[in-house]
């Protein structure tokens, strides 16, 4: 897991919360709260992750003000990391063998980024023989916690693979925007 990779507790924390939070700055004392770790623990990670340059610094008034760079050598592959770290993609791996026979899990980086999607978007798509109202029930605790509703498909294998070949845009809009993949592999979903 993660601890062996990056072996600060704090630090994790520390970039889980802001990866999970993607595009907002937060000043000391919150990120303090949110963490729930020692103030100084706290301020020597956020200092090691600002000397880096993966956090940007903003003095605002009195306080300093802590956020994402995006420009960030390695921004993608830690985000895609994070997005592993969520709710979402720790209660599909914890009830996989309840989701059912599952092929595929792709979530899209918009999920991660929190950015809104159209109504013809999707944010995740689960290919295989699905249990529905396991899959609904993750969703209504992870849009709980997202804060919004988390458009997704289900489809079986069968289904997926005629779409595919027959260039239904709906699937080829998702399977061309950069995603996660929870379950299998990138090259064989979109091969």
């Amino acid at each position: 897991m993660l601890e062996h990779i990056i072996p600060s507790k704090t630090r994790r924390k520390i970039l889980e919360f802001f990866f999970h939070r993607s595009g907002e700055s937060y000043y000391l004392r919150r990120i303090v709260r949110e963490v729930d770790e020692e103030v100084n623990a706290v301020k020597r990670e956020l200092d090691i992750l600002s000397d880096a340059k993966l956090l940007l610094k903003e003095r605002r008034l009195n306080k300093v003000y802590y956020n994402l760079n995006k420009n960030y050598i390695y921004y993608d592959e830690f985000l895609r990391i994070f997005t592993k770290t969520g709710y979402l993609a720790l209660a599909i791996h914890k009830n996989l063998s309840k989701i059912g026979k599952i092929k595929f899990v792709a979530l899209s980086t918009k999920f991660s980024k929190n950015t809104v999607i159209r109504e013809n978007e999707i944010y995740l798509l689960v290919v295989g023989v699905v249990v529905i109202p396991e899959v609904e029930s993750i969703i209504k605790e992870g849009e709980k916690i997202f804060g919004r509703a988390i458009n997704y498909t289900v489809m079986t294998e069968d289904e997926f693979v005629f779409r595919k070949k027959n260039n239904d845009p709906f699937i080829w809009r998702f399977l061309k925007q950069p995603k996660v993949m929870l379950v299998g592999f990138e090259e064989d979903l979109v091969k």
